[in-house]
């Protein structure tokens, strides 16, 4: 396959030969810094009051890769500075109205049910199908994009919030990295993934998704995530005070690499690790990589791609081993669950999640979860086609990462 895709929009590529043509001629495109791009925020909203000021050592790291590491084309120039300055003006709006409104601060979350694992293992549908339950409480898409006011029940699913989101993830999809739902799929009322929430506070493993920044990866990966989680839970707070049910459902892959932090945030956490054999996910993982890259530049290397992604997550999976041997209670906070059994029977799977940590699996959650998995056609989106061999993967070079992760679970 080609990165970026050849199905990529005509203007797009306009844009985007015009824009090199520009910077081979020395006229450089407007470079962007954190100030530069609060300073806009804060003139778009009126407000100056960012909150946490660990957000801004996170983004200068994040932009200084974009500008040293991401090779942005023009058009990936362009919207990746209207993502950020989007992402501050949130931001600011989500701290002011935490101030204004005194019931937020006081949600409190429960028991948060927590999806983790390897991307490709299953994540994606455990977690859609667990957001069916009438008692669950996942993010949506559109109420993480836009988050003030928060989302309210009686207009959850009308809000016209979602015809906006879902207009601009077709325009990226369509447009900018065509092919991308067919790999990953994406939609407004989707639950989201708590990268999308952690991306306020500039730690994010969205950013390490959707551009060549190993750099910034590698330092993140390094911090205390704690004060992100901290983030997160304010989040959630502000969230539940719009609507709220009896249980959070949340996913993201990265809570494998900050088992610790979370815990010390979320005590009561009831966390499930999705496994399957890496080898067999890493040549989807790095296509997935590439299609998101390729809508942002179009300079992207497939098999140095997948080497970092290889060993990015072989990193992950190792910490996420370390963090889990140390628990004097790991059976409490665990439930481990295998792709092969999401696949097979999905809702005896989940039968056996829901008695594992005491929670009532009633008629209601099962029927719901049955009638979507009956509407949810597999490769709905398109086929997804991938090998080891495009991305120089190779079983016996790179196998031995997950050795340890392998004997452990199993595979």
């Amino acid at each position: 396959m080609n990165y970026p895709s050849p199905r990529q929009a005509f203007y797009v590529k306009l844009i985007n030969r015009t824009g090199a043509l520009a910077r081979s001629s020395g006229l450089a495109g407007r470079p962007m810094t954190p100030t530069t791009l609060m300073a806009a925020a804060v003139k778009r909203t009126g407000l100056e009051d960012f909150g946490d000021p660990d957000c801004r050592p996170a983004l200068e790291h994040f932009v200084d890769s974009l500008e040293s590491e991401a090779r942005l084309s023009t058009i990936g120039r362009m919207v990746t500075r209207r993502m950020l300055e989007d992402t501050l003006a949130h931001r600011l709006r989500i701290v002011e109205y935490r101030k204004r409104h005194s019931d937020v601060a006081r949600q409190i979350i429960r028991r948060p049910l927590i999806i983790m694992g390897l991307p490709r293992t299953g994540t994606t549908i455990l977690f859609e199908l667990l957001a069916q339950d009438p008692a669950h409480r996942s993010p949506a898409t559109w109420e993480i994009a836009e988050p003030v006011p928060p989302a309210r029940g009686e207009t959850y699913r009308t809000d016209p919030r979602i015809a906006r989101v879902d207009k601009g993830l077709k325009i990226f999809d369509r447009d900018l990295a065509a092919g991308i739902n067919a790999i990953h799929a994406m939609g407004a009322s989707l639950p989201q993934e708590c990268l999308a929430i952690s991306a306020f506070q500039f730690m994010s493993e969205q950013f390490g998704v959707n551009y060549f920044v190993p750099s910034y990866r590698r330092w993140y990966m390094a911090q205390d995530m704690e004060p992100t989680y901290r983030w997160h839970h304010q989040f959630l707070q502000h969230m539940q005070s719009g609507l709220a049910r009896d249980r959070w459902v949340l996913k993201t892959p990265p809570h494998m690499a900050f088992i610790e932090a979370l815990l010390t945030v979320y005590p009561d956490a009831c966390l499930v690790q999705t496994h399957r054999d890496p080898m067999e996910v890493m040549a989807s993982v790095s296509s997935l990589a590439c299609t998101a890259h390729g809508g942002f530049s179009d300079h992207v290397d497939p098999v140095l791609t997948a080497d970092l992604e290889v060993r990015h997550f072989a990193d992950m999976l190792q910490r996420c081993l370390k963090s889990r041997a140390a628990l004097a209670d790991e059976s409490t906070h665990f439930f481990d669950i295998y792709f092969k059994d999401i696949i097979s029977d999905p809702i005896g799977a989940i039968a056996r999640l829901y008695a594992h940590f005491g929670f009532d699996f009633s008629a209601e959650a099962r029927q719901a979860m049955e009638r979507y998995l009956a509407q949810r056609p597999r490769e709905k989106h398109g086929v997804h086609r991938y090998t080891l061999e495009e991305f120089g993967l190779d079983k016996a070079r790179h196998g031995g990462l997950f050795e340890d992760y392998r004997r452990r679970f199993g595979l």
